[in-house]
């Protein structure tokens, strides 16, 4: 009986250090648990701040070279407008000279015209004289010949006139397709400025390009216009042989 009963404790006392040794290795396993799910938080927050951290650093860098490249193309532009201002204002001085020239040498032409209308009248007076005396005398010649002359000086005076006329209408006509493209550059200038995204300011760009160019075509025509009509070139006054007797006062020859 004794012997039972000792047996019997021995196997609760067995059972009980077994459930011991049970709750222990919990404690332990869930001690480790604990540990490796801190440990597996700690390196995903590492993981996850280093990840951001380069995110970061990729997007700064990013953000850097689009500035950069954006200052690149803003500097280009700027200075390209500044150039075609540049350009446009020597232009512009040109044409002004040209324009002033143009319109002196036509002042000239239209006071010599005046001198020489003015002029003719009085040889006209002097041809009315001289045609009473050379019928009286019965001679013909010089008066023809004089005659001829005023009228291939006429002549020549209106070709001369027309020709400034064209070169006039012409010179108006290029100034003001030049005032509409020098107004379609500044709204073009204004479109690149203004643009809401890359591809309206690159076609902005384009446009801007082309119109400059007609602009610079539209220019150099206007001042090749200017260049002829402020220069006309002088031709070659054949003077006729002279065989009038001295102090006839028909005489087309003698001044």
């Amino acid at each position: 009986m004794a012997e039972q009963k000792e047996s019997s404790v021995l196997f609760s006392l067995k059972e009980l250090m077994n459930l011991e040794e049970d709750r222990i290795r919990q404690e332990e396993a869930e001690r480790q648990r604990v540990v490796q799910a801190e440990q597996s938080a700690r390196a995903d927050q590492e993981r996850r701040t280093r990840e951001a951290e380069e995110s970061r650093i990729r997007q700064e860098d990013e953000r850097r070279r689009g500035e950069e490249s954006r200052q690149r193309e803003e500097t280009a532009r700027l200075e390209a407008i500044r150039h075609a201002e540049v350009e446009r204002a020597r232009l512009d001085a040109e044409n002004a000279a040209r324009m002033e020239a143009m319109r002196r040498h036509q002042e000239h032409e239209r006071q010599m015209t005046a001198i020489k209308e003015s002029k003719g009248k009085k040889q006209a007076v002097l041809i009315a004289v001289a045609a009473a005396a050379f019928l009286v005398i019965g001679g013909v010649g010089g008066g023809y010949a004089f005659y001829q002359k005023s009228q291939s000086a006429d002549a020549e005076r209106s070709k001369h006139e027309k020709e400034l006329a064209e070169q006039k209408a012409q010179v108006e006509k290029l100034q003001h397709e030049l005032n509409d493209q020098n107004q379609a550059v500044t709204q073009l200038e204004d479109a690149v400025k203004n643009a809401k995204d890359e591809a309206a300011k690159q076609d902005a760009q384009k446009a801007l390009v082309a119109a400059q160019q007609k602009q610079a075509a539209t220019r150099q025509a206007l001042g090749r216009v200017n260049t002829t009509s402020a220069t006309p070139a002088a031709k070659p006054v054949n003077k006729p042989i002279c065989n009038c007797q001295p102090g006839d006062p028909l005489c087309s020859c003698i001044q």
